[in-house]
């Protein structure tokens, strides 16, 4: 009997880990941190092996939907949090390598515009059931009407939903196609401009209407407001530079689908850049420093 316990918990545990990626994925776009996309995923697992599953007849379906309900409601709860946040809000950095399970390059690319730090952050702007149905239907391809069963809605408005919120995404989001050679080439130019203190490369590099974002959370030093315009953001970059301490390394990886720069301070993760590159000059570069959102960041 214990046996037959234990096997059947193993073959759970065995199912639950094919669709963690999936439910991970959701999560993360729906809360815009590791740390409550891990504690809504442990959530799910909790309930799937604890609840009957005799009506189970797809484990995906049933555990997306247990995801994103419990998602939705820890979205309306982290979002009076952020609205007494110190200065910009942005996604916590999200470490990512889609490996041989994506090989297709169309299914990569919107993979990673999913997630990227500019889709995120106008997904901030939606409701918690807008944001669930745009999660799963345009970054998973779920059909309208498998959305409809998870969030226990009628089809006609789950499809309502899709196009509010599509609409909102593209009036809001970047209007320009990200090409990640580029975006590379730009990054690798940007980090020997500001570390070597080139003002006129580093002019040459961001659009006259260039913005600077930063996340400090109020926890380290770093501009409370958007930094607007080439000169005022080269300036502002140049005097972050400046006050690296010795020691600090500087490294390429890769965030939220694209190129980022991290410097770390005594081997731990301090800062996150990435940016936002078109037309060949840079349009918004996004600076992480919140030491809570940087924590999950690989040291390797």
């Amino acid at each position: 009997m214990k046996a037959d316990t234990a096997d059947t918990r193993n073959d759970l545990a065995a199912v639950f880990e094919e669709h963690r990626p999936v439910l991970t994925g959701v999560a993360y776009r729906m809360l815009g941190r590791v740390a409550d996309a891990e504690d809504v995923v442990q959530e799910a697992w909790l309930r799937w092996s604890a609840e009957s599953r005799e009506d189970v007849r797809t484990p995906r379906a049933f555990l997306v939907r247990i995801t994103t309900r419990l998602a939705i409601d820890r979205l309306r709860h982290v979002q009076s949090r952020r609205e007494a946040y110190v200065g910009p809000w942005l996604p916590e950095p999200y470490e990512t390598d889609f490996g041989a399970g994506v090989p297709d390059t169309a299914e990569r690319a919107v993979l990673a515009d999913s997630v990227s730090l500019a889709v995120l952050v106008v997904l901030e702007s939606l409701s918690p059931l807008e944001r669930a149905v745009f999660v799963l239907r345009e970054a998973f391809g779920f059909p309208y009407g498998e959305i409809a069963t998870v969030l226990d809605r009628a089809e006609p408005a789950v499809r309502q939903l899709a196009g509010r919120a599509r609409r909102h995404v593209e009036e809001r989001k970047p209007r320009y196609e990200v090409d990640p050679a580029q975006q590379r080439d730009l990054t690798e130019r940007f980090l020997a401009a500001a570390a070597g203190g080139d003002l006129a490369e580093l002019l040459s590099l961001l659009a006259p209407g260039v913005r600077l974002v930063g996340d400090g959370g109020g926890k380290v030093r770093l501009a409370l407001r958007v930094v607007e315009g080439a000169d005022k953001v080269a300036r502002f970059l140049l005097g972050v530079a400046k006050k690296a301490v010795p020691g600090t390394e500087l490294r390429l990886t890769e965030l939220n689908g694209g190129p980022a720069l991290l410097t770390l301070v005594d081997g731990k993760p301090d800062s996150a850049f990435q940016l936002d590159v078109a037309d060949g000059r840079i349009q918004c570069v996004y600076i992480m420093r919140n030491p809570d959102k940087l924590a999950g960041i690989s040291r390797s």
